[in-house]
């Protein structure tokens, strides 16, 4: 039934490599859940409730990515948005975070009636293929930057900006489980980075270096101090009309670049560089934003 539905067979995969694939997905992705409640939480939203929020919002997106786009794609929150609401809006701007989330939502709003109307789609073909490729490796650098500054090889300097870490014991797992992941990748070992994963994290287990949780499951934090407190109202002003824009074009292109990449990745771009079913994966994107 699951073959039939998502025409797995068709698309020349199996059952099994989707699982694990699905997997690796998770297992690389699922820093959001942690780096986005820390950006966003600085602009004085409760941690608790933005990792359930989080975790909400990326299994809506991948949902409906998987059962309307009917494609192998997981969406989550932006890295580059949540900084660009904390620093800019709130802290910058002096915007209180109801007013932001009003912001987003509108945003959001316009996100969808542009992939509807087909505009969204049209948008995505103009871009030329150059900076559809910059694009993704643009977003894959900031992500790397935010894993190297997280495993501590960079800190932060207040004359260079950037400076080096301390090569600590932590430094020496992450770099090593790194190398580890481009040597299975550079080998072309399927779930190369899931592995990479799964045994710089025994590693650390065995030297001590980390403890294995006291539970595996608990009660997610109650959404409570955040559901429906955003403030739509007070976002439609017209000083805000150019911070609405900003946030739906930069969730526009962040979005087209890892679609086109991931899809890119997986073999699914046709030979006249179109997607199949782009304009459901984008409707599925803009929902997922408001």
């Amino acid at each position: 039934m699951l073959d039939r539905f998502f025409q797995i067979s068709a698309a020349g995969s199996t059952l099994r490599r989707e699982m694990f694939g699905g997997l690796t997905t998770f297992l690389t992705m699922a820093y959001i859940i942690f780096v986005n409640p820390a950006i966003l939480s600085a602009a004085g939203m409760d941690k608790g409730a933005l990792v359930t929020a989080t975790i909400l919002a990326s299994v809506l997106g991948t949902v409906l990515a998987g059962l309307w786009a009917k494609l192998p794609l997981a969406m989550a929150p932006g890295m580059g948005l949540n900084a660009f609401f904390t620093y800019s809006l709130v802290i910058g701007h002096k915007l209180s975070w109801q007013t932001a989330l009003g912001a987003v939502f509108l945003s959001g709003c316009l996100f969808f009636i542009l992939s509807i109307s087909g505009a969204r789609k049209k948008i995505v073909a103009a871009i030329p293929d150059s900076l559809r490729t910059a694009i993704p490796a643009g977003i894959g650098l900031l992500i790397a930057f935010v894993g190297l500054k997280s495993m501590g090889l960079i800190t932060g300097h207040k004359e260079t900006l950037v400076a080096l870490g301390k090569f600590t014991p932590e430094v020496l797992l992450g770099l090593g489980g790194t190398v580890l992941v481009f040597i299975l990748l550079a080998r072309r070992i399927p779930g190369a980075i899931l592995l990479g994963i799964l045994a710089v994290t025994g590693a650390a287990l065995l030297t001590g270096r980390i403890t294995a949780p006291d539970t595996l499951v608990s009660m997610p934090a109650p959404l409570a101090p955040l559901f429906l407190q955003l403030d739509i109202g007070g976002a439609l002003q017209f000083g805000l009309v150019g911070a609405i824009f900003s946030l739906m074009f930069v969730d526009l292109f962040d979005s087209v670049g890892t679609i086109v990449a991931c899809a890119g990745e997986a073999g699914m771009i046709r030979e006249d560089g179109s997607i199949p079913r782009l304009d459901r994966i984008l409707q599925a994107d803009a929902v997922a934003t408001i």
